[in-house]
């Protein structure tokens, strides 16, 4: 009988026992989750945003004004911006397709970011000296055919070479950041921040006229002052980009495709993607039919969304210059100060983008991104429209063609280019974390979302730059019909944004960082 108890009783002690046994084989066979990584390579992946954003800054302010030197008419420059969305539109979804198949041992995206970063700087080189070789080939001061080739084939390696790092940064950020939603807009915030800061140095850049006395070898007889500052600002560009690309690729730890290493939700990704559709541009249009309406949704305010922001980003110096100064290109003095001060407006602008981008996650926590998105586009349309105000009260006051403004009208001015820093701030960064979110389910890689939410950009784009030269002919000319259509397109988009987009229906809990 006491036998029987003390059997009993080591049965009893072992069940726990192998209990935790069992328990711990269970343990041992699920996947262990993947460690978090640390917010400073997320900043330090990101930091390549400002070398790009250096030049775009460059090229926003000063490019535009650049193309009417050379001699292109205003109504045809905006022309010339549309190698940009040709070649995002081709570009941006193969470069998606092609990264998220790549099994270099660099890793899936770091080969496309050096790349790209190598073509913007022999791009800026081409369209620097754009000028002098035309000069070489027999152009004159007054005809400049071969300066005008040689800038256009430049520009458009320079959107290609864009086209062909953007996309992959923001497609190794969501890699690294995988299905956390938050760590998602952190990055991407990150991202903007970095966009910001390369703005302020571009803009601080191109607002300041004495780099040609810096770089004295910039200044030949085919090269004037403007032209020189411009040439100066791309060799600063090229350090820029040089130093943030070395940083952004050191950081980035990524694993091959190929290696047994690599993380199985990126290679199912990377594989599950051909099942909804190949990343190319025909194959691409066949996973429309699979979109959810919020992804809808957010493509269709993006669109919209652009179509408002081009027509600033093209025109915002070249406004400055003419409707504010009253000046031309190659005509007096007051152009250029007009292209300076605007310079110095979009600097003021990415001050504000900046400083947003540092507070967008807490912002897009208390009220949702979605409806953040909608009230900036609102706030966008509201400063187009004050935009249109300030160039009739210009108009009006009877300076314009005769005196510099007056002051009250530039400060205005330099306002509206301040305020408008703040919806720029979560149109570079919510669009994209949203899309990068929804999109998962269809089982597309990072890559291709970047490729997907691309399409609802370079369309706008085309519109913009097909559309802007007519509507300048058709309204009188000058750069107040584009801003019109801007102010209707972003208060449609603002409106769809705030009544469309789902807002969370509550706070969750928040995860540490």
């Amino acid at each position: 009988m006491a036998n029987h108890e003390t059997q009993q009783q080591q049965q009893q002690h072992q069940r726990p026992r192998q209990h935790r046994r069992s328990k711990g084989r269970h343990a041992a066979a699920r996947p262990a989750a993947p460690a978090r990584v640390p917010l400073r390579m997320l900043l330090r992946v990101a930091s390549v945003a400002g070398g790009i954003q250096f030049g775009w800054a460059l090229q926003l302010s000063l490019l535009t004004p650049y193309v009417q030197q050379l001699g292109i008419p205003h109504v045809w420059a905006s022309i010339i911006w549309l190698c940009g969305p040709l070649s995002g539109l081709l570009v941006q979804p193969l470069v998606g397709h092609l990264s998220d198949r790549c099994t270099s041992r660099f890793g899936r995206r770091r080969p496309f970011i050096l790349g790209g970063a190598l073509s913007i700087v022999a791009a800026v080189l081409i369209i620097g000296h754009s000028a002098d070789i035309g000069w070489w080939f027999g152009d004159t001061l007054e005809h400049r055919p071969w300066a005008v080739g040689v800038f256009v084939f430049g520009f458009w390696i320079l959107d290609v070479a864009n086209n062909v790092t953007q996309g992959p940064c923001r497609a190794l950020l969501g890699d690294l950041t995988g299905k956390d939603q938050r760590r998602t807009r952190v990055a991407n915030a990150y991202y903007s921040l970095f966009m910001a800061i390369g703005n302020i140095l571009g803009y601080a850049t191109g607002s300041y006229s004495g780099w040609y006395k810096v770089f004295a070898f910039t200044l030949t007889p085919a090269c004037n002052i403007s032209c020189a500052n411009l040439k100066s600002a791309f060799f600063l560009d090229i350090i820029f980009i040089a130093v943030t690309t070395y940083i952004s690729i050191v950081a980035a730890k990524e694993v091959p495709l190929s290696s047994s290493g690599a993380h199985p939700v990126e290679e199912a990704a990377a594989g599950e993607s051909g099942t909804a559709g190949e990343a190319f541009l025909w194959e691409l249009f066949g996973t429309f039919r699979y979109f959810s309406t919020p992804v809808w949704t957010i493509l269709t305010v993006t669109a919209l969304t652009w179509i408002g922001w081009f027509p600033f980003l093209l025109f915002d110096t070249d406004w400055m210059g003419r409707e504010i100064y009253g000046g031309e290109p190659n005509e007096g003095p007051n152009y250029d100060t007009g292209v300076r001060m605007g310079a110095l407006g979009l600097l003021l602008n990415s001050v504000v983008l900046g400083v947003t981008s540092v507070l967008l996650e807490r912002l897009c926590r208390k009220r949702g991104p979605g409806f953040l998105w909608g009230i900036s586009n609102i706030l966008m349309a509201v400063c187009f429209i004050s935009m249109l105000v300030v160039t009739y009260v210009a108009n009006n006051i009877g300076y314009v063609g005769k005196d510099l403004p007056p002051t009250g009208i530039v400060i205005a001015s330099l306002i509206i280019f301040t305020i408008l820093g703040f919806p720029l701030a979560i149109t570079y960064s919510v669009p994209y974390a949203l899309i990068s979110t929804h999109i998962q389910s269809l089982g597309l890689g990072q890559g291709l979302s970047m490729g997907v939410l691309n399409l609802a950009i370079v369309f706008p784009q085309m519109v913009v730059s097909l559309g802007s030269g007519p509507w300048d002919q058709l309204f009188g000319g000058g750069n107040s019909p584009a801003f019109g259509v801007a102010a209707v397109a972003a208060l449609a988009s603002g409106l769809i944004a705030v009544l469309f987009i789902p807002r969370p229906g509550g706070q969750k809990p928040r995860s540490p960082v």
